[in-house]
């Protein structure tokens, strides 16, 4: 695996796939993901290539090729779709930085600074978007836990894990209304005031046995004894 330095000669990753040992390989697939070694140097020399190199120290250059390589196996890109974006990930990021130092640049006029401060914004919605891709593409992206203890499903039943929703029958319906319509009807209701003063109870008679009046009265115009 090589890529150019600015001075236009090859330079090997730092020594990372130095040979065709067995060490070597496996560096590879970790690097591209890929059971295919030439889709692994490839993935690689494309992600070092990406890097906006602005130093011509070599000591410089090999620590760039070293932290891009170690980023790589750091992502682990299980499949070629996996490597791909991994490499994304790192030409985004290293796009993203070098736009913030261009806009960070003390001479940089007001309108080079906001236009390198929009490519920054930009690029780092794309990263965020390239990093989503990736963690559906391994199953993480909403992924919900749910533990289940003790079920106990009998023959001929069926077991239904999440959240069950029915909806409401005619019959629940009506049921529910008449339900509320008792509720209505026994409901403590206050009571109506009234237009007529309050008035003196009467007082009721006992129940003592009482003297009755002789029904033999004198009446006007009678004669007595007749």
């Amino acid at each position: 695996m090589s890529a150019k330095n600015p001075a236009g000669d090859d330079k090997s990753a730092a020594t990372v796939v130095a040979d065709d040992s067995e060490d070597a390989l496996d560096t590879l697939k970790r690097i591209g993901g890929s059971q295919s070694d030439d889709w692994n140097h490839v993935l690689g020399d494309q992600a070092l290539q990406s890097l906006w190199i602005m130093h011509s120290d070599k000591e410089v250059r090999e620590r760039q090729f070293l932290a891009t390589i170690a980023g790589l196996i750091g992502i682990a890109p299980q499949d070629e779709i996996e490597s791909m974006i991994a490499a994304q990930l790192i030409a985004a990021h290293n796009a993203t930085m070098e736009c913030y130092r261009r806009a960070m640049i003390g001479e940089q006029t007001l309108e080079g600074r906001r236009d390198n401060l929009s490519q920054a914004n930009k690029l780092s919605r794309t990263y965020a978007v390239l990093l989503d891709a990736l963690n559906r593409h391994r199953g993480k992206g909403g992924q919900q836990k749910v533990t289940v203890e003790h079920v106990h499903v009998h023959a001929g039943g069926q077991a239904v894990v999440g959240t069950v929703e029915t909806p409401a029958s005619v019959n629940s319906r009506n049921s529910e209304n008449q339900h509320n319509a008792r509720q209505i009807t026994h409901a403590p209701q206050p009571t109506m005031p009234s237009l007529d003063p309050p008035r003196e109870p009467l007082p009721v008679a006992s129940n003592a046995k009482r003297p009755l009046p002789d029904a033999r009265r004198n009446v006007d115009g009678s004669t007595k004894g007749k």
